[in-house]
């Protein structure tokens, strides 16, 4: 039984590690332009989905393009942080 659950176990990082749908931690941290530690952070927070492979975490290709959709910068939300030009013209 051990046997079988080690085989399984085996069979399913292999897989994992030969798909381009899983990503390192450390690939998906510079796909978004981050440090690891803050992937890890992001991924404790619940921010990001990560998944534990034995002692390694993967991350979905999908869960971080997900991510980095909801992290775009929509017209107008980033006002505060430019003074507003007609208020110094007045």
């Amino acid at each position: 039984h051990r046997d079988l659950h080690l085989s399984l176990r085996r069979q399913r990082q292999m897989c994992i590690r030969d798909s381009k749908e899983w990503l390192s931690s450390n690939e998906a941290a510079s796909q978004i332009g981050i440090t690891q530690r803050t992937l890890y952070r992001f991924i404790d927070e619940g921010r990001l989905p990560g998944y534990r492979i034995g002692r390694v975490i993967r991350l979905r290709q999908l869960d971080v393009q997900e991510f980095l959709e909801e992290c775009l910068v929509k017209p107008g939300e980033l006002k505060h942080l430019y003074p507003d030009s007609e208020q110094i013209n007045e």
